[in-house]
């Protein structure tokens, strides 16, 4: 009996012995199994990034590591993430492509299209602006604490706690990465460095009770039941976070306040990418990253001009049916917008009811699209206002995903900072786009997707996802969800943004376009509110190349569409193209071109 049991331990030592081998193997060379990089490739990145752990809850509780530490923003892990990319290619590089199935071939190839493109772009890895008016870390931070950080027990309380006090070092090193950028000339742009100042110093303006990082705390606090959380551990937690707040946040923003009123006369001009170092180069990868595909500035700014025309004569055609026949297109919509019918007041009533009217608009169009959809979302998706501490300087409006465990929806966040901004003709579009089928279709679709490896759920391609929702819109439409004309040219309001985009984005970084120049263009040809108008220019100074990203993938959308038709005729089914497009996670749009046409080769041969 003792000899089996020696030879039971030997053949035990044996198996642990050969997978740590294989473990030590997969993670320091070539895995044996492409699978086994591609997870490789995942839980390197996801293990450098708490934040991003936090957003997604993958992990089981048990598995917890991360809920206390806060991602590092210092150049050395830059060039650390950039350099993992890089090794990371080699090696997908020594695996035989031709050998993989055609699901195999589609995530060899989107996974090599990402890295190549991440590493094309390392001359220019200091060429952003991390803190920037749209969604620096100044302001994302502690919308990630008040959005993302669940508190559900007194463990993640405390996580929070400590989240609030590595503020300074997460602060610290974003100061670092912050003069690299001004040592090799990478300056913001004068009105980004006047507007982050000016969030900042509404950031501390408050007692620390006040802080949308206490309140938000107290709230998710209240909420756990009194028999899991005594009175006298609730006061400790919120007194660890008043105090957090006061002697760890506030003095972090107050040095990067010095920082940046020290950059402040540095800040002279507002110029695009151009200005920067190499900036004409950079211009031309950020449109290649962007867009993925191979356009240059110039196709971009005239695919914009011909876009600008096609949708300026639909809409004329609707102005003029209102009565509306002179002046530009965009001072004829403003007119319409301006309307007291058409605004939902500036008051708490008013914000409520537009919110829920949003909700009212996604409950309807997720009940009406059984004729364009047979694959739907699991997860849901609710309407919630942006946090009137970002809503000065965030977009008109955005989407969240929701938690891979099922335990946070897809939030579509609505901009109340002033209602009348977005006209009630608009709403339906916007709400489109953001929520049902737009992005909570697209993103909750490729969260839940089931036998391919897990970087293809969660892998973002801006052309595909941001082309997928603006096509979104087009489809409601042609569905018949906006009946109304007024509806339609909120529509192509929104489409002709997007056209717009194409022409400003490239007139700033390509053909040194002022700010000013920019905001009287896009005024002229969408019929936007002047502050919607201008925070959008600013924004697409501050990213150079991300705005052409959405008419681009919805033209290659609508394209493919067009191309199924005309080659499948009666074959042709919208449910079935739509699963094509959207259950195999984002894709480069060459790898989604191929998709459609080697679905169009099976309902041939069908």
């Amino acid at each position: 009996m003792k000899r089996v049991f020696k030879w039971l331990a030997i053949a035990l030592a044996s198996v642990v012995l050969v997978v740590a081998a294989l473990f030590a193997h997969s993670i320091y060379f070539k895995p044996l199994k492409l699978d086994w990089f591609y997870t490789r490739v995942f839980a390197l990145f996801a293990i450098d990034s708490p934040e991003m752990l936090s957003s997604m809850r993958i992990l089981p509780g048990w598995a917890d590591f991360y809920s206390a530490r806060l991602d590092d923003a210092s150049p050395a892990h830059e060039q650390k993430m950039l350099n993992l990319m890089k090794d990371s290619l080699a090696t997908l590089k020594q695996y035989d492509r031709e050998k993989l199935d055609r699901e195999g071939q589609l995530s060899y190839d989107t996974l090599e299209y990402f890295l190549r493109i991440q590493a094309e772009g390392e001359p220019y890895i200091h060429h952003d602006f991390p803190v920037n008016q749209m969604q620096g870390v100044q302001s994302a931070l502690p919308d990630f604490m008040v959005q993302v950080h669940q508190v559900t027990s007194k463990a993640e309380a405390e996580s929070y706690i400590a989240r609030l006090k590595l503020f300074p070092v997460k602060f610290t090193q974003l100061t670092e990465a912050l003069r690299l950028r001004e040592s090799r000339g990478v300056i913001p742009p004068r009105f980004t460095v006047e507007k982050v100042l000016k969030q900042m110093d509404g950031m501390i303006a408050m007692a620390p009770e006040q802080h949308p990082l206490y309140v938000s705390f107290k709230t998710k606090l209240d909420k756990i039941p009194v028999t899991e959380m005594d009175a006298e551990t609730r006061t400790r937690l919120l007194a660890g976070v008043a105090a957090a707040v006061k002697d760890q946040v506030y003095p972090a923003y107050r040095g990067l306040i010095s920082y940046f009123t020290a950059l402040a006369p540095k800040a002279k001009e507002n110029n695009g990418a151009w200005s920067l170092p190499n900036g004409d180069a950079f211009y031309a990868w950020a449109v290649r990253m962007h867009t993925t595909t191979n356009m240059t500035p110039q196709q971009v700014h005239e695919l914009g001009l011909a876009e600008v025309a096609r949708v300026s004569a639909e809409m004329d055609a609707i102005l003029k049916s209102q009565g509306l026949n002179d002046g530009t297109i965009g001072a004829r919509v403003q007119l319409l917008a301006r309307s007291p019918e058409q605004q939902y007041p500036n008051t708490p009533e008013g914000k409520r009811a537009m919110l829920a009217q949003y909700q009212a608009i996604l409950d309807e169009v997720n009940k009406g699209l059984g004729g364009a959809f047979d694959v739907r979302p699991r997860l849901g998706v609710k309407v919630e206002q942006v946090p009137p501490s970002s809503e000065a300087t965030a977009p008109g409006a955005y989407y969240m995903m929701g938690a891979f465990d099922g335990t946070r929806p897809g939030v579509f966040y609505a901009n109340m900072r002033n209602p009348g901004d977005t006209p009630k003709f608009a709403m339906r579009t916007l709400a489109y786009h953001e929520g049902i089928p737009g992005h909570h279709f697209q993103i909750t679709l490729a969260q839940e997707l089931e036998g391919v490896p897990f970087f293809r759920r969660v892998v973002p391609f801006t052309a595909y996802q941001e082309g997928w929702a603006l096509y979104a819109e087009r489809l409601a439409y042609e569905l018949g969800f906006e009946k109304d004309p007024l509806d339609n040219l909120g529509r192509l309001r929104d489409e002709m943004m997007r056209a717009t985009r194409l022409v400003v984005d490239s007139g700033i970084h390509y053909k040194h376009w002022t700010r000013e120049q920019a905001i009287s263009y896009m005024m002229d040809n969408t019929g936007m509110a002047e502050g919607d108008v201008t925070a959008e220019i600013e924004r697409y100074f501050v990213a150079p190349g991300q705005a052409l990203a959405y008419k681009v993938g919805m033209l290659k959308i609508l394209a493919l569409r067009e191309h199924a038709r005309q080659e499948l005729g009666d074959k042709f089914d919208l449910k079935q193209f739509h699963n094509e497009v959207l259950t195999h996670g984002a894709l480069p749009l060459s790898v989604l071109e191929r998709v459609i046409n080697d679905w169009i080769a099976k309902r041939k041969q069908a």
